[in-house]
């Protein structure tokens, strides 16, 4: 029974992914996500047995019926990692990890917290993955996006008992971190998408958590860097798409943070 229903999280989580990769494109270009999938090269609809995740892509060798040209690989890099994210969700909020539920996956869902964790936990996968690629193609943090995810987390954390006032608090240190920086370069370091991602990471994670990713986002940001100037040629002073940086260490402190915490605590206190 663990595995059926880890295997349907995985096909879900699939699902979404290719939802998520057309909602990412029509975002981009400002159409409605209502209507048939199409090829953005010749914009030929695309039939139902071709638009199945990961699948029709291995089907297609990675090309359209219609043009033969190449479809991008985001695709199913995307609809994979929602999968394995979805799993990695449920594995956490279920305590697998502790090997305490293998037995009891078949029952959790009738946990109304549980499964108001799980799909809490999944629309922030969702959203960390619209703004990783987003970002990364486009060099641009939505506030179409980060706005009302921001007012949608903090109502559901608030139902899953977090104190309003905490949550406020760290939204305002995640926002506030980021508009100091702009204020003292005028624009130059970051864009106010970053602030207002800023808020989005401290209403998801609450304190001391916010501090933890902003953190992970810096040292993640500066390694990546690094490889960047020594092997793809960038110069100092060269944009990157900080918001990667932080989709990636939102999602690991969501999921680690607090062993991370204890971990370190540990480690300065003994």
């Amino acid at each position: 029974m663990p595995y059926l229903i880890l295997s349907f999280v995985f096909l879900s989580g699939l699902i979404i992914g290719s939802f998520l990769n057309c909602l990412i494109w029509r975002l981009h270009t400002g159409e409605s996500i209502g209507g048939r999938s199409y090829c953005p090269k010749c914009r030929k609809q695309i039939a139902w047995h071709d638009n199945i995740p990961v699948f029709s892509f291995l089907m297609l060798r990675g090309k359209c019926r219609n043009c033969r040209q190449g479809i991008s690989w985001q695709y199913p890099i995307v609809e994979l990692i929602t999968g394995i994210l979805f799993v990695i969700a449920w594995i956490f909020e279920s305590g697998i990890m502790n090997y305490e539920s293998w037995f009891f996956l078949d029952t959790v869902i009738h946990n109304s917290r549980f499964m108001l964790q799980v799909f809490r936990d999944w629309l922030i996968i969702a959203v960390m993955i619209i703004i990783f690629i987003y970002d990364l193609r486009w060099y641009l943090i939505l506030d179409k996006i980060t706005l009302p995810a921001s007012a949608l987390f903090f109502i559901l954390n608030i139902l899953l008992g977090s104190s309003w006032q905490s949550l406020l608090i760290s939204g305002i240190i995640g926002a506030g971190f980021f508009l100091l920086q702009f204020v003292v370069s005028k624009g130059k370091w970051i864009g106010g998408g970053d602030i207002r991602m800023g808020f989005l990471m401290g209403v998801i994670l609450g304190w001391p958590h916010i501090i933890l990713a902003l953190f992970l986002a810096y040292i993640l940001g500066s390694i990546i860097g690094v490889g960047l100037l020594l092997f793809k040629g960038k110069k100092w002073g060269s944009e990157i798409p900080f918001g990667t940086f932080l989709a990636v260490a939102t999602l690991i402190t969501l999921f680690l943070g607090e062993r991370i915490l204890d971990w370190y605590f540990n480690l300065i206190l003994f």
